[in-house]
């Protein structure tokens, strides 16, 4: 945890540099300790019972740990998904509560006005002016050919 918690502060200290600056500083400070965390896993697997806690959960590791290493090979990658997993959250909590609906088609709508919801917050458009907009537009006859043009992200006005 230690070795982890000392990358994730190098990370923190390189937040908001360019890519190649990054990638530089991950090589130099970040890539002996990614080595040195690879050394203890392949030293303690070999001493671990392969069906313990710890032999399945360094298996587990082992398993991923091509991706653990990628953050060390681009500057623009990130250590973790956890900034894409928080902007998701709402997306898949609203697909989950879209469960309780009551009836299938209920919950088909439910899914599909949070799904419009969601996606506007992520492109910076306001939910309730993009509703009142669209529908009032398909209600003066927008073609169904043009739907594209109704699309969050072709909303013209931003929040």
């Amino acid at each position: 945890m230690k070795r982890i918690g000392e990358l994730y502060q190098i990370e923190a200290d390189l937040r908001g540099l360019d890519p190649e600056t990054r990638l530089a500083a991950r090589r130099e400070r970040s890539k002996p300790l990614v080595a040195d965390m690879e050394t203890w896993l392949t030293y303690h697997r070999a001493r671990a019972a392969a069906k313990s806690s710890l032999g399945e959960a360094l298996k587990y590791i082992v398993k991923y740990w091509h991706g653990l290493c990628l953050f060390l090979t681009d500057g623009r990658i990130e250590i973790d998904n956890n900034s894409v997993e928080r902007t998701i959250r709402p997306i898949a909590l609203n697909r989950k509560n879209a469960l309780f609906a009551g009836h299938d088609a209920g919950a088909e709508n439910w899914a599909a006005v949070a799904s419009l919801i969601e996606t506007c917050k992520l492109n910076a458009v306001d939910p309730q002016a993009y509703l009142t907009s669209t529908l009032t537009s398909i209600v003066n006859g927008h073609k169904q050919s043009r739907i594209d043009e109704l699309l969050p992200w072709n909303y013209p006005t931003k929040v």
